[in-house]
């Protein structure tokens, strides 16, 4: 068997990802040095980020599969070393697209993510669990999706997409979780524990630009921030600092509900974003026998949409109607969404749809750069 080539080695190399960053490590930098030795054997030297890279045995794994599979190879030695502060450096500004500063990348012109706001006017209508449902089911139609738990207060994103683990920092740099393929990060991932923050508005509103500038996102097809309930400091900073994102409104059917539902959707007026359109939540209760009982109530999402409709001068749809179902609680508190675990359940069946209908939206041209140029005289 003749000896493994080195282009094949790197080809080979080239197929395994950092599992943080989701990029190849050979377009990372990371692959420090490659050796064969007599007889197929194969030492290959990779630099992690940082020292305690909670990744490691999976990145060794998947170096030494790769390279196994590789005609003439006959064994494969993993070494693991760590960048230095100047490779830490290059990829940081290779990772934020040739510029050395932290920016938001989804403010800029020429971004094409979607971003969405999940707002409500009152907690407890299900904000979290329709955010991390859509979330979900938009990953698994193949889109690249992350989420922010931008509700700093009453932060439960977490534990309802299943994350593990606690964000890796690389120098001012963070990687962000994935869960259910699905990038998170959440003020929680900082905190001890069950711990409180206790934050004025200026605190919140930086704690919300760390989130959308320090993390790295990689090229993202949706964003979804699930915004604390109410108008407050937290929707106006999103409206500030990523001014072409869209709002999304959770209600219920309970009319007095709805009321508040209206005034979360109406700060568009105000911040000059468009709202795609209403959710309802808890709409009914499906009974053995086929039938429905309303338990809150009927009619507060479309008395939302339509309202809404008026005050903007523009269609706001009522995108869909989430049932009651148990399954969606049970899929919250194990970290496994209902639109995963139970997706033949009829509340990821509504959610599924409303996905659907978001992974499909194109992305506007509100505030990118056309590439125009006046002709010359």
């Amino acid at each position: 068997m003749s000896a493994p080539t080195m282009d094949a080695l790197r080809a080979a190399l080239a197929t395994v990802n950092d599992p943080e960053i989701r990029r190849p490590i050979t377009d990372l930098g990371m692959v420090d040095e490659v050796t064969v030795a007599d007889g197929g054997q194969v030492a290959v030297t990779i630099l992690l980020t940082i020292a305690g890279c909670p990744l490691k045995t999976k990145l060794t794994d998947d170096v030494t599969a790769a390279v196994s599979a590789v005609d003439g190879v006959t064994g494969v030695d993993v070494r693991l070393g760590v960048m230095t502060d100047e490779q830490r450096d290059e990829l940081k500004t290779k990772l934020r697209g040739g510029s050395a500063e932290k920016e938001i990348p989804f403010a800029k012109p020429g971004s094409l993510t979607r971003v969405y706001a999940v707002a409500s006017g009152k907690g407890g209508v299900g904000k979290s669990s329709v955010t991390t449902n859509l979330a979900a089911a938009l990953a698994a139609s193949g889109l690249r999706v992350g989420v922010v738990d931008a509700d700093i207060y009453g932060f439960s994103v977490p534990r309802m997409l299943g994350v593990e683990r606690k964000p890796t920092q690389v120098d001012d740099m963070i990687l962000p979780p994935v869960a259910n393929e699905v990038k998170v990060i959440s003020i929680g991932m900082f905190v001890p524990g069950n711990q409180p923050v206790v934050w004025r508005g200026p605190m919140l509103h930086r704690a919300l630009q760390q989130f959308l500038a320090d993390v790295f996102w990689g090229d993202l097809d949706v964003l979804l921030l699930d915004l604390p309930p109410g108008t407050g400091d937290i929707a106006i900073s999103v409206a500030q600092l990523i001014p072409t994102a869209e709002i999304l409104v959770v209600t219920t059917p309970q009319q007095a509900a709805a009321e508040v539902a209206e005034r979360a959707g109406s700060i568009a007026l105000q911040t000059k974003q468009r709202i795609v359109g209403v959710i309802e939540n808890m709409s009914w209760l499906e009974l053995p026998d086929g039938t429905r009982q309303e338990i809150f109530g009927s009619g507060g999402g479309k008395t939302v949409a339509e309202s809404l409709t008026r005050a903007v001068g523009a269609d706001v749809p009522l995108l869909g109607q989430i049932p009651l179902d148990t399954t969606l609680r049970e899929g919250a508190d194990t970290g496994t969404p209902v639109v995963l675990g139970q997706p033949d359940s009829p509340a990821a069946v509504a959610l599924r749809g409303i996905a659907k209908g978001l992974g499909s939206r194109a992305r506007g041209l509100a505030g990118r750069s056309l590439g125009l140029t006046p002709a010359g005289r």
